[in-house]
């Protein structure tokens, strides 16, 4: 029973500084707020996790378990590796839309709070995946497979920033993995109507 108690009693404190971490940053989420949003004396936060840096690592480990999670997840599939790569990205978008924990823990790694960055543990699937897809036919043979996973983190990226413009203001949004599906649509059929500008692309800037 104890045991059990002292779980919640830590589950409820990473939410809660996972929710004033996505709201406000790590800098602007105290000790104090947690404890009284979580209902529960500073003592007892600090008995759990004795600093904010512990309880922020907790709120990391959490985000990027989830993400782990969705990576092992996705790469088990037998889907051709393109459509993993869309399916990853997909499910990441959910990810950030519905769990507080992912957003804050991507947070943390935008204001360097973290050991690593938050896309370290997809970026390198999604490349092995790429690749896969190169060799077996399902790019283009001038493709580059490092500029498609650039690629592939802009759509994420953006996709946080969606997210975060959409809390922000009352305008009526769809949901963000939609919307990067209609995206993804996008890359994958092209914009440029055939002949409209030409076949050579526009000049690179130094």
């Amino acid at each position: 029973m104890r045991q059990e108690r002292a779980e919640r009693t830590r589950a409820a404190a990473v939410r809660t500084t996972a929710a004033e971490i996505d709201l406000k940053g790590y800098d602007g989420t105290s000790l104090s707020a947690v404890s009284k949003i979580a209902g529960m004396s500073v003592g007892a936060l600090t008995f759990h996790f004795p600093s904010k840096n512990d309880l922020a690592n907790a709120v990391w480990q959490a985000g990027q378990s989830l993400l782990r999670e969705a990576v092992e997840r996705v790469a088990a599939n037998r889907t051709p590796p393109l459509l993993r790569v869309i399916e990853l990205s997909l499910v990441i978008a959910d990810l950030m839309e519905k769990e507080t924990t992912v957003r804050a823990a991507i947070r943390l790694s935008r204001e360097s709070h973290t050991p690593s960055h938050w896309s370290d543990c997809w970026v390198p699937e999604v490349r092995r995946l790429l690749s896969e897809a190169h060799r077996g036919g399902q790019l283009s043979e001038d493709t580059p497979v490092e500029d498609l996973t650039v690629l592939v983190q802009y759509l994420v990226d953006g996709t946080e920033a969606y997210l975060r413009a959409r809390r922000d203001t009352e305008q009526g949004y769809g949901s963000a993995a939609a919307q990067l599906e209609r995206l993804w649509a996008l890359v994958l059929t092209g914009v440029q109507d055939a002949g409209a500008l030409g076949r050579n692309p526009p000049p690179a800037r130094s």
